[in-house]
C-alpha cells in the first residue's frame, strides 16, 4: 500500500502493539488524516504512559483497544501495522490476511514516503555498531543544509522524522527481519551483513529466516544509485548475491574479482573499484575483536557504495569506541575489568565476544532462549571461560548443553542463579586482578527486562553499586 500522504484521508489503520514504533505510527498517520486504533494486550492502565504521550500531540482520531486484539476490530478497516514484536502466527493477523486486508509496517510507510536516499541495513550480528559506524560517516560527508539521519531498528522510528526530511538528505537505517518479513519496498543502497541462526522462536526455521532477511534485496529496483553490499565470508548472505538487481558490492577479508568492495591486506584496510585505494590501518579501529574489523570493513563498504569518500571513513572510526550495550566498558572493580554486552541475544554473538579477550574471563550467560543451539558455545566455554554463572529462563537448557567439567578444567566453577542481579553479586566474589567479567548473555532479556537495554542499564547500576 504505496500512498502519498494526503492518501491517508479517511483510511482505517488498526496498529498493533504500542511501543515506540506503533505510537510513532500512529503519530504519523493521525496527522495525515487516518482514523487509528491502537491494539494492545496490556491493560488501559499499564498503556497509560504511552496514551498520555500521544493525547499531549493533540492528535485526533485515534481510538485504543486495550486488554487483548478482538478480531472485530478488523471491520471496516483498511490497513493492519502489526509492530515488530508482534508475531504474524497472531489469530487477529492470520484473519486479516484471510479477509485480504493488507499489512504493513512503520519502515514500510518510511521508505515508501521518504523523499531521499535510504541506506539500508540488516544481518544476525554487528548490525548496529555498523549501522552507527555508517551513520557517523554519513554525518560527516553532509554539510547544511543538507542532513543525515539515522535510525528504524535502533533509536527512533524515521517515520517520526518524515516531515523534516528533504530530497538531499541521507538516511541510514537499521532493519530487523521482524520488519522484513512483511516488507515489499527496499533502500536504495541495501546491505545483509551476515545469516546466521537467529530468532528461530519466531521464524520457525533458518529458510524462513533467511527468505525475510532477503526481502531488503529482492524488493530492490534496478537503479544507477542502487548497491547491494554483502558479506563474502559468510555464506547464506554470499549466496543472497543471485537475487540483487543492482551492483553487488563485497567486504571480508580477501577481495571478490570482479566486486568492487572492502578487504583486509598488510594490517591495513583497503576499497577496491577501479583501483586499490587505502582506507587506514587496522591500528586505527578502537574496538576490540575480530568481528568489529569485519564491521568497520562493512561500514567502509556500504559507504563507499552510497557514494560516501574515504576520507570520511577513517575520521568516523578513529574516535569510535562502540555503543552502549556492545563489550561497553563499565568499570575496573576487584581488580577486573567488567564489560556489559547486553546486545548479545544470540549464542553466536556470545561466542565473538569471549574471543575479543585474552584475559581470564567470568561468562554471565542467560536470559531467555530463542530455539538456538547452545553447543558451540558451550565448547567454546570449556576452551575460554575461566568462571561461568548462568541465569535466567534459560539457565537449565544452558547448564545441561556445558555439562559436566572435569576436574582442573574449564570452567573452573559454574554457578546458576535465576536473577542477573543475584548473577553480578556472584561475579563479584569471582573477580580478582586481571580478570574481564563478561556480561554476554546469548538470549533474550524478555524473562527479566523490558529489552537488552534495560537489562545492560541494570547490569551497569549493579556493578557500580558494588
Amino acid at each position: 500500500m504505496n500512498m502519498m500522504k494526503t492518501e491517508w484521508q479517511g483510511k482505517r489503520v488498526l496498529i498493533l502493539g504500542a511501543a515506540r514504533q506503533g505510537t510513532a505510527l500512529a503519530h504519523y498517520l493521525s496527522g495525515c488524516g487516518a482514523q487509528i486504533v491502537i491494539s494492545d494486550q496490556r491493560s488501559a492502565e499499564q498503556l497509560k504512559g504511552a496514551r498520555t504521550a500521544l493525547a499531549a500531540h493533540n492528535l485526533t482520531g485515534i481510538e485504543w483497544a486495550c486488554g487483548g486484539h478482538p478480531l472485530e476490530l478488523l471491520d471496516h478497516t483498511d490497513l493492519v501495522c502489526p509492530s515488530g514484536g508482534v508475531p504474524l502466527t497472531l489469530p487477529i493477523i492470520q484473519e486479516a490476511i484471510r479477509r485480504g486486508i493488507p499489512l504493513s509496517n512503520d519502515s514500510q510507510i518510511f521508505l515508501d514516503a521518504a523523499p531521499c536516499k535510504v541506506i539500508g541495513l540488516t544481518g544476525s550480528a554487528g548490525k548496529t555498531t555498523t549501522t552507527t559506524l555508517v551513520a557517523r560517516m554519513a554525518q560527516l560527508a553532509v554539510s547544511a543544509p543538507r542532513h543525515a539521519w539515522v535510525g528504524g531498528n535502533i533509536g527512533n522510528p524515521l517515520v517520526s522524522i518524515l516531515d523534516q526530511l528533504s530530497a538531499d538528505d541521507l538516511v541510514v537505517m537499521e532493519l530487523s527481519s521482524f520488519q522484513l518479513e512483511i516488507m515489499s519496498t527496499s533502500p536504495t543502497v541495501t546491505a545483509v551483513l551476515n545469516i546466521t541462526p537467529n530468532h528461530l522462536d519466531r521464524h520457525g526455521d533458518m529458510a524462513a529466516y533467511t527468505a525475510a532477511k532477503a526481502h531488503i534485496l529482492t524488493h530492490q529496483t534496478p537503479n544507477p544509485d542502487g548497491a547491494v553490499v554483502l558479506g563474502c565470508e559468510n555464506p547464506a548472505a554470499w549466496n543472497l548475491r543471485h537475487q540483487a538487481s543492482n551492483t553487488v558490492w563485497t567486504f571480508g577479508l580477501n577481495p571478490v574479482p570482479g566486486h568492487p568492495g572492502t578487504f583486509l591486506r598488510d594490517a591495513k584496510l583497503w576499497l577496491h573499484t577501479d583501483l586499490d585505494v587505502e582506507i587506514m590501518p587496522v591500528s586505527a579501529i578502537k574496538l576490540r575483536g575480530d568481528h568489529n574489523v569485519l564491521n568497520v570493513l562493512a561500514a567502509c563498504a556500504i559507504a563507499a557504495a552510497a557514494g560516501l569518500p574515504v576520507s570520511v571513513m577513517r575520521a568516523a572510526v578513529e574516535d569510535f569506541y562502540g555503543v552502549a550495550h556492545r563489550l561497553e566498558f563499565v568499570r575496573r572493580w576487584g581488580g577486573a575489568d567488567w564489560y556489559n554486552d547486553s546486545i548479545a541475544t544470540a549464542p553466536e554473538r556470545t561466542m565473538a565476544a569471549i574471543r575479543s579477550f585474552t584475559e581470564p574471563i567470568i561468562l554471565l550467560v542467560g536470559g531467555r532462549d530463542k530455539n538456538l543451539p547452545w553447543s558451540d558455545l558451550a565448547r567454546l566455554v570449556h576452551e575460554r571461560v575461566d568462571h561461568l554463572i548462568i541465569f535466567g529462563e534459560a539457565r537449565e537448557i544452558i547448564d545441561q548443553a556445558v555439562g559436566e567439567t572435569p576436574t582442573n578444567t574449564r570452567p573452573y566453577t559454574c554457578a546458576v542463579y535465576v536473577g542477573l542481579n543475584a548473577a553480578v553479586e556472584a561475579a563479584a566474589q569471582l573477580a580478582s586482578e586481571g580478570d574481564v567479567v563478561l556480561l554476554s548473555p546469548g538470549g533474550t532479556s524478555f524473562d527479566e527486562f523490558r529489552d537488552f537495554e534495560e537489562r545492560g542499564e541494570a547490569f551497569r547500576k549493579w556493578v557500580m553499586d558494588l
